[in-house]
């Protein structure tokens, strides 16, 4: 969940469920029979309701026909094939299907059952429900599609439930989105509609809830759910690129590579992701590299507004595009933008631990101007022999690379023992990993953020 909700009247949590009935009984306590009264029976196989003419009387089992003698030689008829029961996840893929040309409508009208039922849920939201607002019922969904696979499913929804607590999120708040969640299903998907359909929702949200109020639970006996940071530094690198320097009130684990979310005084309950810029300093102080982007709340706010003195809220650390020490091979870091700053997180870490491993940095950006950071990169390089920083434009000045991040790693090489870094732009993070692929590299060795996460950062 992306936002807190509050319990819903009957005060069913999902291990309630469990011992209510589970699947059969359900978190609402009522068994199958949907979120706007009970249900007409369904094809016994699909779960899909029969038409009303259709529809027959409840049927008794039919007895067993009597013995008869059958000739010695003559075969018994085959009985007629049976349809294949689909599965629970067969179940959820169809829904998820059938709603996905109208995933807009159905997400307003999620929302809206949501604040009908439970209007004091509005205020804890954003003031303006932008993309936000969306990624709540957009979580449900991607974990369904994962129902069948237990560890991807659990990775998935720990890191939510950690990220969640710092919307106030409690065990007793999933019901009420439970409700909008087969209240919206059932609205908008009445093809695939039926009991077994919503038994089958029922459960995979069950299991999804409990996963992320026991990932919360375990995360609150190690780490708040946000520290206050002051800013102590604010640096205009271009008339749009600031370097933001705070200092948490406590301590802050963190590693080279990830990156956290973080919110303004001007626009509360906005998070967005941004990147450390730096690995970890002994002094404590965490920096990020912020461009403001056009109607940008959270960018605009760090960028224009933020000053020293100023405090901020920093949610968790999170992300996996972390240097493996243990391992020999080099790294390739591919960073666009202001996604040079966990690169330059990367390098500072591999200078820590002092191994002479080969870093090799291709740093990109539109315009010659857009390489805001070039200075201190190249300051690196001279530092650490290891390290080798080729700058990157789309349209350069003779004596740059030109053409872009993913046709300028194709002129250098080979790769095949190296593990690939890549921080930038969405577009840019897409193309070169089609390159990476395509020149040998296997995808199990290429790091970067999640595509939604970098979505959500560039506003």
């Amino acid at each position: 969940m992306e936002a807190p909700t509050t319990p819903s009247a009957d005060g069913y949590g999902p291990r309630a469920a469990a011992a209510a009935g589970g699947q059969d009984g359900g978190w609402f306590g009522r068994g199958p029979t949907g979120a706007h009264g009970p249900q007409p029976p369904g094809h016994p196989e699909t779960g899909r309701p029969a038409p009303e003419a259709a529809r027959p009387a409840a049927r008794q089992p039919a007895p067993a026909p009597a013995p008869t003698a059958t000739p010695a030689r003559t075969a018994a008829p085959a009985p007629a094939a049976a349809e294949a029961v689909p599965s629970a996840t067969e179940l959820l893929r169809r829904t998820l299907a059938e709603i996905e040309p109208i995933a807009d409508r159905v997400t307003s009208y999620f929302y809206a059952l949501l604040f009908l039922r439970h209007p004091g849920l509005r205020d804890l939201f954003p003031a303006a429900m932008d993309a936000q607002r969306d990624r709540l019922f957009k979580a449900l969904l991607t974990a369904a599609t994962h129902a069948d696979d237990p560890v991807t499913l659990t990775t998935y929804l720990t890191h939510l439930g950690r990220g969640h607590r710092k919307y106030g999120t409690l065990p007793e708040h999933y019901p009420a989105v439970g409700e909008a969640l087969i209240g919206a299903l059932a609205r908008h998907a009445p093809e695939t509609w039926g009991p077994r359909t919503e038994a089958a929702w029922v459960g995979a949200y069950t299991t999804i809830s409990q996963i992320m109020i026991d990932a919360a639970t375990e995360d609150e006996l190690r780490a708040p759910a946000w520290w206050q940071a002051e800013v102590v530094a604010h640096v205009m690198r271009t008339k749009d690129i600031a370097i933001v320097t705070v200092r948490p009130d406590g301590p802050y684990p963190f590693l080279a590579g990830q990156y956290t979310a973080l919110e303004t005084p001007w626009w509360p309950r906005v998070w967005r992701h941004y990147s450390f810029a730096s690995a970890p300093r002994s002094d404590g102080l965490l920096s990020f590299h912020v461009k403001a982007v056009p109607a940008g709340w959270v960018s605009n706010a760090l960028v224009h507004r933020a000053r020293p003195g100023d405090v901020i809220r920093l949610g968790p650390p999170t992300g996996s595009m972390t240097v493996d020490h243990t391992s020999d091979n080099g790294l390739l870091c591919l960073g666009g933008g202001t996604g040079i700053a966990p690169i330059k997180a990367l390098v500072e870490d591999v200078a820590q631990h002092g191994r002479r491993r080969s870093v090799d940095v291709f740093y990109g950006a539109r315009r010659n101007h857009g390489l805001y950071d070039i200075d201190t990169m190249l300051r690196l390089q001279q530092s650490h022999p290891w390290l080798s920083v080729r700058p990157v434009v789309d349209d350069g000045p003779v004596g740059l690379l030109s053409g872009g991040i993913p046709e300028a790693v194709r002129e250098f090489g080979p790769w095949h023992t190296h593990d690939a870094y890549l921080s930038g732009p969405p577009g840019m993070i897409r193309r070169s990993v089609d390159t990476l692929v395509g020149i040998g590299i296997p995808t199990h060795r290429i790091r970067h953020d999640s595509i939604e996460e970098l979505v959500g950062a560039t506003t």
